[in-house]
């Protein structure tokens, strides 16, 4: 995993995503462009979540909410120890900013703040245990609006097998032969209603989110 976080912050800060082809952006996009990651790995005995940057995996268990990453922002403790170390400053416009600009200490890209931001993702193993409902991957623009208690307790409501009603709701006034392949399963209808809750709270980042029926899994 952190090879693959190290793979993906170099070909990002030194291409515009065009891998083995000429690169029409100009330097500074390319400079200026970074993400946040976070990646989950099941195997029949852990949960292994890798992240980068403020994006979040919580886990659904036994009706909590478990945090399964922490999200690297310029003043958690370790991380502002760190930039300082590093020669960087965390200062604060409209909230903690590395050097008054960005809002996480760590990201995939933004090369104009290497090495001050690190690519290496913090990794976390869990036990899975059989009263593991459902795992949520998302970016800080669902997190930022909505708990993490609520939004597990959406998917949870989303999964549960024999309430028909959220499923057909989710697939109503929808009459074209698209629907199917729209909502193909519980998850993807979870992640959908996730999305429009955010967009609904007025969320004014992006909204990526997925989510993982750990009992089917």
């Amino acid at each position: 995993m952190k090879r693959s976080f190290e793979r993906m912050d170099t070909v990002a800060t030194n291409t515009c995503g065009s891998v083995g082809h000429h690169c029409g952006s100009h330097s500074m996009q390319v400079a200026l462009g970074g993400s946040t990651a976070v990646v989950a790995l099941l195997t029949p005995e852990h949960i292994v979540v890798a992240n980068c940057g403020d994006s979040r995996a919580v886990l659904y268990r036994g009706g909590k909410a478990v945090p399964l990453s922490f999200d690297h922002k310029p003043d958690r403790p370790d991380e502002l120890a760190r930039i300082e170390a590093a020669g960087g400053r965390v200062i604060f416009v409209n909230g903690a900013r590395v050097e008054g600009i960005l809002a996480m200490s760590r990201a995939i890209g933004d090369k104009y703040l290497k090495p001050i931001v690190s690519s290496e993702p913090e990794i976390t193993f869990t036990k899975r245990q059989p009263e593991d409902e459902c795992l949520i991957l998302a970016s800080d623009g669902l997190w930022d609006v909505l708990s993490s208690d609520l939004a597990c307790e959406v998917a949870h409501e989303c999964l549960k097998e024999g309430n028909n009603s959220v499923f057909n709701a989710g697939r109503s006034n929808q009459k074209d032969e698209g629907t199917e392949a729209l909502y193909p399963s519980r998850s993807v209808l979870a992640a959908a209603l996730l999305t429009r809750l955010a967009l609904g709270r007025k969320s004014l980042d992006n909204i990526s989110v997925i989510v993982v029926d750990l009992k089917k899994s």
